[in-house]
């Protein structure tokens, strides 16, 4: 298995370049799909879950400049419900989806805190920077300017700190620093009357994953306890469920998204935008991954709890992506 807490798993997808990849031809295929009474949503779900988000960029220009249509447009034409958002999402470059599910988490009354945290916690420094510029060309503000305006107080540093996209995204794990930086958390949190968050965001916004998950530990040998216990003791709201997020994908990517994905369908009701959301944007990077986690904490396969819990076009479409273990 790849090592945990890395940020760049591209083996570990479900979904890889399709061999013999032919833009035309997919092309055809779609338009021959959509003609005529009816609509072949097998040929669609064969076509598009089986390519890569570059190759289906392609797919894009060659329909537009065969047919001077939008294949976008014109599948949502055909489909409808979650099947089509589905379909549209695997169509979105990652910077354009990532932009319109923050633009949704902004929009309207309320924030939904969670999607904003989990984007921005978990997308490299390039992701970063291309979702900000979908996010501008997409509205009338920048991201910096809508998380400063639909947030406040020390969430909104955090939020604002990882939208910087400066984290180091190498493995290197210095030891000197590693115990400085822990030694700063014990000082700014457990050690003095109240808490210095800024040092909090600047540790855990900066440092690559590999340095921080030796930061936890140093922590621990400094003052025996768990950096999520000192986090809980003193942080609260909505800065305390987004630094206590950015420890569990620090320590551990595959599980992370593992427990969101179970959260996603327990309970009463699918969270369909988020089921979407994470099978949409690690099928290509850790979904192995994150599949071996899900079996390890909640005793069932992936693939089974989606197969129980949605229906039709959408349910293929969402197992497609997950990819199917030898054993089901």
């Amino acid at each position: 298995m790849a090592a945990k807490g890395t940020q760049h798993m591209q083996t570990r997808g479900t979904v890889r370049p399709s061999p013999g990849f032919n833009a035309y031809d997919d092309a055809e295929c779609l338009r021959n799909a959509m003609k005529g009474l009816g609509t072949n949503e097998d040929e669609i779900i064969d076509i598009l879950t089986n390519r890569t988000n570059i190759q289906r960029q392609k797919i894009i220009e060659s329909f537009k400049s065969s047919y001077d249509k939008s294949l976008i447009e014109e599948l949502k034409s055909e489909l409808g419900g979650d099947f089509e958002s589905v379909i549209e999402g695997l169509l979105l470059t990652p910077g354009k989806f990532d932009a319109k599910e923050l633009s949704c988490a902004m929009d309207g009354p309320g924030t939904d805190e969670h999607i904003l945290l989990e984007i921005l916690a978990t997308r490299t420094n390039k992701q970063l920077w291309d979702l900000a510029d979908a996010y501008q060309s997409e509205n009338a503000s920048s991201l910096k300017e809508s998380l400063k305006s639909e947030n406040s107080g020390d969430f909104e540093d955090l939020l604002v700190s990882l939208a910087k996209a400066k984290r180091d995204e190498g493995y290197r794990v210095d030891e000197s620093l590693a115990n400085q930086d822990a030694k700063g958390l014990f000082a700014a949190g457990e050690d003095k009357w109240g808490t210095d968050e800024t040092t909090f965001i600047k540790v855990f916004c900066r440092r690559n994953f590999a340095h921080l998950r030796r930061v936890f530990e140093e922590y621990y040998q400094i003052t025996n306890k768990d950096i999520e216990d000192t986090i809980k003791d003193e942080m609260s709201g909505t800065f305390q469920m987004g630094m206590l997020a950015l420890v569990q994908y620090a320590k551990n990517p595959a599980s992370f998204f593992a427990t969101k994905l179970y959260e996603a369908m327990s309970g009463a009701g699918t969270d369909d935008r988020s089921l979407i959301r994470i099978i949409i944007t690690r099928c290509e990077v850790d979904m192995i991954d994150i599949k071996t986690e899900f079996l390890r904490l909640y005793g069932k396969s992936l693939y089974s709890f989606i197969e129980d819990d949605v229906g039709g076009d959408y349910r293929k479409t969402l197992l497609r992506l997950c990819g199917m273990d030898e054993d089901e």
